[in-house]
């Protein structure tokens, strides 16, 4: 039992706005008291919050291994010691399973989600994510390319293309379904470095678009009552003039729910083949106005970053831009990877553009609960980086400092000059970080403190600058269990998974066992992933 007094508390799914009252826990939750002789926490003059919530990373499977193996250098200047209660490990922008989860601990999250796992790939993901200490995760499985679906599509099997992907979630254990780069992956194997580049363009082989390919997915996962809408990385990552795809695919959603992905890399204007040039006006003017809408950012932070996307024409672009070492590689008949380590820097045009656009979107959002804070870890930087990214939309005089510091001719390309003199509350931040993410996965117990939350409680030493407040708190509370007292860590943990099991008609796997006979080199029966491999965990129900 604890009892947390005097601190302030910024807990904005209960509209508790930098209140001064006690946070009580028993048993790993939150609950209304706790006996007088109950352990305290004195925390006056410091910020309450709930546990961060990392709503899309790369942090565990086989790509992120990959990318760990492609950069021996990034981990042998940077050692992760143990101590008397955690593991060693190495860090660098795709630390170990060990140092991930005790540095997001180490900022005062407790959830994150691993964004992309091809379905093979699961039990690979699975097993580091129980390696990935003290914090809550799940993981998206990646369904946009799978070629079996696609299949049901072109021949109008709706109601088996809906049992397919329930059956897919479920025997992979995954939270969310993915989707990147719709289409674009029959291209790539196809044609010599092909893409699709528009919405209605005919994925080869299938004559379906990647415009049905998206609404068929959204339908579904409504129809499943997911916990997550599809979780969507749009065509045309990182292409100039890629805004106009990303309305289109914001618009085929309809009135229901989806999720775009590190929207940041999608909001782009210009002709391909060009500079891009920002249109975050737009797409944030969008999101405003569409309450089904929500996104998280993708923020560029200038240093070192690992691209890391199935997104595999994208990743091959990268490899002729920057020269560096690379690796591409399709998955079965399920999607594809590419990993190339990158480097943002201020003085070019392009990096200065996308650092911009993510700090337009954030400034220019009506409604921090549906864009939410990320970097796309390691894509845009890694999740290292939140406390200074935290700074620069809290602190406008530090965030005008740095604008003049970088490329002034991509900054002349957003309205960054325009007086946007907007700085982000305490409680603002809370939503970003927490109470926001956790909404949009529909993780009821996370990200609040209300009675019969989880208690995951971060506190921080209040402090003028808000990066350092943000990189060491002086508390974290997982289940309950503190974890880290006056900075350092006391205890170890081990987190849940986080997973759902939707119910789906058992005749599917009648329609899928010849395909894998025909093409996987994988058996049908031992493909699903054993209950073994979940380890402590949580399912979360879905309405149906």
């Amino acid at each position: 039992m604890l009892r947390i007094v005097n601190g302030r508390v910024y807990d904005p799914a209960n509209n508790v706005d930098g209140e001064v009252r006690d946070i009580c826990i028993q048993d790993g939750k939150i609950v209304e008291s706790v006996p007088p002789d109950a352990k305290r926490i004195d925390a006056q003059g410091m910020v309450v919050m709930p546990g961060g919530v990392d709503i899309h990373c790369h942090i565990a499977g086989p790509k992120v291994n990959l990318a760990r193996k492609l950069q021996p250098e990034d981990h042998r200047h940077d050692v992760h010691p143990g101590t008397p209660f955690t593991r060693s490990g190495t860090g660098g922008v795709v630390p170990s399973t060990f140092t991930t989860g005790y540095r997001y601990t180490a900022l005062g999250y407790t959830t994150a989600m691993e964004a992309a796992v091809p379905p093979i790939g699961a039990r690979h993901a699975l097993e580091e994510l129980h390696d990935t200490p003290v914090i809550d995760k799940g993981f998206y499985v990646l369904l946009g390319n799978n070629v079996f679906l696609y299949q049901l599509l072109k021949e109008g099997r709706m109601d088996q293309f809906r049992q397919a992907v329930a059956w897919w979630l479920n025997v992979t254990k995954a939270y969310a379904a993915k989707l990147v780069n719709p289409g674009g992956d029959e291209l790539w194997k196809g044609r010599r470095n092909a893409n699709i580049t528009r919405l209605d363009e005919k994925i080869d082989h299938f004559d379906i678009t990647p415009r049905q390919v998206i609404k068929a997915f959204i339908e579904v996962v409504s129809e499943i009552g997911l916990p997550h809408p599809p979780h969507i990385h749009c065509n045309n990552l990182g292409q100039s003039g890629n805004y106009k795809t990303t309305l289109e695919t914001m618009r085929t959603a309809g009135d229901k729910r989806a999720h775009i992905a590190h929207i940041q890399f999608h909001s782009y204007g210009g002709e391909p083949g060009k500079n891009p040039t920002s249109k975050a006006p737009e797409i944030a003017e969008y999101i405003n106005a569409h309450p089904n809408i929500s996104a998280d950012v993708g923020q560029v932070m200038f240093g070192k970053a690992t691209i890391m996307t199935g997104d595999a024409p994208m990743a091959w672009l990268l490899r002729q831009i920057t020269g560096n070492k690379w690796v591409n590689a399709d998955t079965e008949h399920e999607s594809g990877c590419g990993i190339i380590p990158f480097a943002y820097q201020e003085h070019i045009y392009t990096h200065a553009l996308q650092w911009a656009i993510g700090l337009e979107l954030f400034l220019l959002s009506q409604d921090p609960w549906r864009l939410v804070l990320s970097t796309d870890h390691p894509n845009g930087g890694s999740f290292m980086n939140y406390p200074r990214l935290i700074r620069l939309l809290m602190d406008r005089t530090f965030r005008n400092e740095q604008i003049g510091l970088v490329n002034q001719k991509a900054i002349r390309k957003t309205v960054l000059l325009d007086d946007l003199d907007r700085e982000y509350s305490l409680q603002e931040i809370a939503i970003v970080t927490r109470a926001g993410p956790a909404k949009l996965l529909g993780l009821r117990n996370k990200g609040q403190l209300g009675v019969a939350a989880d208690a995951d409680v971060t506190i921080y030493e209040e402090h003028d600058d808000k990066e350092q407040m943000f990189s060491a708190p002086r508390y974290v509370i997982k289940d309950g269990q503190l974890i880290i007292e006056d900075h350092e860590f006391r205890s170890d943990h081990e987190g849940r998974l986080l997973h759902v099991a939707p119910e789906y008609d058992p005749e599917i796997e009648q329609a899928i066992r010849p395909f894998f006979e025909d093409y996987y080199t994988i058996e049908f029966n031992n493909y699903a992933v054993n209950d073994s491999y979940l380890h402590r965990h949580e399912t979360i129900s879905t309405t149906t």
